[in-house]
């Protein structure tokens, strides 16, 4: 079950790919069919990523996040 982590919405666009950086903001990239786009930086309420959490942008908008499941590891 993913928990959502912030308050910003972010508005996707057909022909860009969503995730969240290592800087801890939402980019969006051009997929390979979108010759004209830039990558670029979307949102602007940064994440601090906690040790054992799976980050993803969910159907929504909003920067969520799940447990990983380590099968007994660490």
């Amino acid at each position: 079950m993913a928990e959502r982590v912030t308050r910003e919405r972010v508005s996707r666009e057909d022909g860009y790919l969503y995730y969240l950086g290592k800087d801890g903001y939402v980019w969006r990239t051009p997929m390979k069919t979108n010759t004209r786009g830039r990558k670029m930086k979307v949102g602007s309420e940064r994440v601090t990523r906690a040790e054992g959490y799976l980050y993803f942008i969910d159907k929504a908008g909003y920067v969520s996040r799940a447990k990983m499941n380590r099968k007994g590891r660490r």
